[in-house]
């Protein structure tokens, strides 16, 4: 894969990833750096994060999620998220999103994912939180986790 396509979503689409982060949870997301595409694109850490269509899209995906989802950066940005969770979880990963909705934050998510070619993972300890820009408007949601096992 070719890193230059990770670093499509510009900084203003991506600052909200690691501001919210910051202001929601108090911890920042990928330390302190002056190139924050990069950053996320190598964090120790899967980061992800969907916008606000009525089926959310996947616009960010580090190399890490991209590993772990079996996808590359093209499959990845037309995604919808909900195809993360396999077909019998998506209800459960409804409820969770409506909470971070409500809540702005969850910093213990749990449950059973799936990659693009169908293998199944437990994601443990994430961080599943809204990204709310500058001027106060919801742009989407994003989760880190560095916890995962395979089923």
């Amino acid at each position: 894969m070719n890193p230059t396509h990770a670093l499509e979503p510009t900084d203003q689409r991506l600052m909200p990833v690691a501001g919210s982060h910051h202001r929601l949870t108090g911890k920042s997301l990928v330390g302190n750096s002056s190139d924050l595409r990069r950053a996320l694109w190598d964090a120790d850490t899967v980061i992800v994060a969907h916008g606000t269509e009525p089926d959310p899209v996947f616009f960010h995906g580090n190399q890490r999620a991209l590993t772990l989802f079996e996808m590359d950066w093209a499959a990845s940005v037309q995604r919808p998220s909900r195809l993360s969770a396999e077909p019998l979880r998506r209800g459960e990963r409804a409820r969770l999103m409506a909470q971070v909705t409500r809540d702005g934050c969850i910093t213990d998510y749990a449950g059973v994912h799936i990659s693009s070619t169908g293998r199944r993972f437990r994601i443990e300890q994430a961080v599943v939180w809204s990204l709310i820009d500058g001027d106060g408007v919801c742009r989407g949601q994003a989760a880190a986790f560095a916890h995962w096992r395979p089923l």
